[in-house]
């Protein structure tokens, strides 16, 4: 538990603009500021900063609060880690109780699993240095057949997992970890008999670090070729999530100003660092995530893609291809020739050669462009009918009139066909993808203004007149003290009152922010990031209203006083009355 007066110092001493400006490009916008929101794909900005009570919104996912849940939400932390991130940013000394607030379901806690990860590493290097034939057999595969450097298996912290029932189990429980700890770890397994043995055996161990340089989980690869799975991973726990991280970020952080190249595996990014090349981070995996480049667009602007050259390679290009230019980031495709992937070729032809590719890299519509006309014998009529619909709908996806322009002249001249009736036809697939667009959007607002598919409030379909007032009442409740003093000190209000539950927890949070013994919690403490961004919201709808006086106070009582009756009685909502209440009509 951390006290209040810490939180409250943390937030007065981290002004919202100076916590957000390090992600988020803002821009003035009268007295607030501007940008393109980094929750979520958007290229007109909707992010808006509140400098004048240190708050923040985003009207296209709705994410909203303070400098706490920023955070929170950018760095993907806990409360507890987020309030300390900001503390060391600000040179507060955090001071917390770590029986509670910090751990998971089970009991761990993260910073016993982060030490427990670095004792798992040292004990997985130590083992690839024994003098037994199965760590002889480990460095033989890592610098015989990976042709790694001894200064690079230590750079990364290679090892090797004993070809054993117990090794790792009895090691790591002398250093006083329990069975149970280490299976949250990933470290061991529990039969069904009760009895516990080691996950990782005769493996390679390649451990996986976060920007920070902390040790958050282990890859292990076979090394007799009848062991399936052929690796075997950490999976999710309290400190790593695989959506959330890319391996070697931490050294390539400071050489990716410029650009970044993405490859698909360990060896790949770790054979390049060992050939010179710095700035490669691998995906973890094929299945690149929005959150991951997000995470990228904080360190670089550019990345060359080089995934294999196998159908699975081609396959995660041409996803990844879509996720990275949605996060702000220019995106090229490096293609490897003769089937190789990166560790195979800079191991074969060496660093000049691999360069060579990168000055050779493709654009996105480049690279797509070749993929479409590839099947297609251009010197058959319906193959090049078929390939111009196939290009005139990539064309249409891109946003730029201008970039459009371009590309437009790129495949007129590469089909032999007009530019004028290509363009028309391009023009007419925007027109009807962003009549497509329109439609799916009018339906969610139909369906967000009736509360359905309402993650943060279920309850809220089942009764959206009530559900209104309550938050039309909390609004006024949230920016008004006169208002929360009338209600507590006339009784004319209770969680009674609250048809919705998500709704009765915000009003039991607001009924404590005024308290006398100082018992209030920091909003981030009861509410998750978007439940806070949802309370926000009703403030901010709330404040767009001159007329929140006691007066009309008191009607929004009456009125959610009636309408919850309604409810109960006939099972009936007031819709069309609420709308008029919301938008000041009385």
């Amino acid at each position: 538990m951390i006290s209040r007066e810490t939180v409250d110092e943390v937030l007065r001493r981290n002004d919202i603009e100076s916590v957000i400006s390090p992600y988020v490009t803002l821009k003035r916008a009268g007295s607030n500021l501007k940008g393109l929101c980094p929750f979520h794909n958007e290229k007109t900005p909707s992010f808006v900063v509140y400098p004048a009570d240190n708050s923040f919104f985003c009207f296209g996912c709705s994410i909203g609060g303070n400098a706490i849940t920023f955070i929170r939400q950018i760095e993907h932390l806990d409360y507890p880690d987020a309030i300390e991130f900001l503390a060391k940013k600000a040179g507060i000394t955090v001071v917390r109780d770590e029986t509670t607030g910090y751990r998971q379901e089970t009991g761990i806690r993260k910073d016993r699993l982060l030490r427990m990860n670095v004792d798992a590493a040292r004990f997985f290097h130590n083992s690839l240095k024994a003098d037994n034939p199965g760590a002889r057999a480990c460095l033989s595969y890592f610098m015989d057949e990976r042709k790694l450097e001894m200064s690079t298996i230590k750079h990364f912290g290679l090892g090797y997992a004993p070809d054993s029932y117990d090794a790792m189990l009895k090691h790591m429980t002398s250093l006083g970890y329990t069975p149970d700890e280490l299976v949250e770890g990933f470290f061991a397994v529990k039969s069904k008999k009760g009895s516990y043995f080691d996950n990782f055996r005769n493996r390679a161990i390649f451990p996986i670090f976060d920007v920070a340089g902390n040790v958050i989980a282990f890859g292990g690869r076979r090394l007799d070729p009848n062991d399936n799975p052929k690796y075997r991973n950490t999976m999710d726990t309290v400190v790593y999530k695989k959506s959330r991280h890319v391996y070697a970020l931490n050294f390539a952080k400071n050489f990716c100003r410029e650009n970044l190249i993405v490859c698909e595996g360990y060896l790949d990014a770790i054979s390049l660092h060992q050939a010179g090349i710095n700035n490669v981070v691998a995906s973890l995996g094929t299945a690149f995530t929005s959150e991951q480049a997000r995470l990228l667009s904080r360190y670089t602007k550019k990345v060359f893609l080089c995934f294999d050259s196998d159908e699975a390679g081609q396959k995660a290009t041409a996803r990844t291809l879509k996720i990275l230019p949605e996060a702000g980031i220019e995106t090229v495709v490096i293609e490897i020739p003769g089937e190789k992937d990166p560790d195979d070729y800079v191991k074969t032809y060496g660093k000049d050669k691999f360069l060579e590719l990168i000055h050779g890299a493709k654009s996105k519509f480049e690279y797509n462009m070749e993929k479409i006309l590839a099947p297609f014998d251009l010197n058959k009529p319906q193959d090049k009918v078929n390939a111009l619909g196939k290009l005139t709908d990539l064309i249409s996806e891109v946003y730029s009139k201008a970039e459009r322009d371009i590309y437009i002249q790129v495949v007129s001249q590469k089909l032999g066909v007009n530019s004028k009736s290509l363009k028309e036809d391009v023009e007419k697939s925007v027109r009807r993808a962003t009549a497509k667009h329109k439609k799916e959007e009018s339906t969610k607002l139909r369906q967000s203004g009736l509360g359905y598919a309402d993650k943060v409030n279920p309850d809220y379909a089942k009764a959206p007149g009530v559900a209104g007032y309550e938050e039309v009442v909390l609004g006024m409740l949230l920016l008004y003290p006169e208002h929360r003093k009338l209600v507590r000190d006339g009784s004319l209000l209770t969680d009674e009152d609250f048809f919705t539950e998500f709704n009765r927890r915000v009003f039991g949070y607001i009924m404590s922010i005024d308290a006398d013994d100082g018992e209030a919690n920091d909003i981030n403490e009861l509410f998750t990031p978007e439940e806070v961004g949802r309370i926000t919201q009703i403030k901010n709808e709330r404040m767009k209203l001159s007329d929140n006086g006691k007066e009309v106070f008191l009607e929004a009582l009456d009125m959610l006083h009636a309408s919850l009756e309604k409810k109960q009685t006939e099972g009936i909502t007031t819709i069309d009355a609420l709308t008029k209440f919301i938008n000041g009509k009385k």
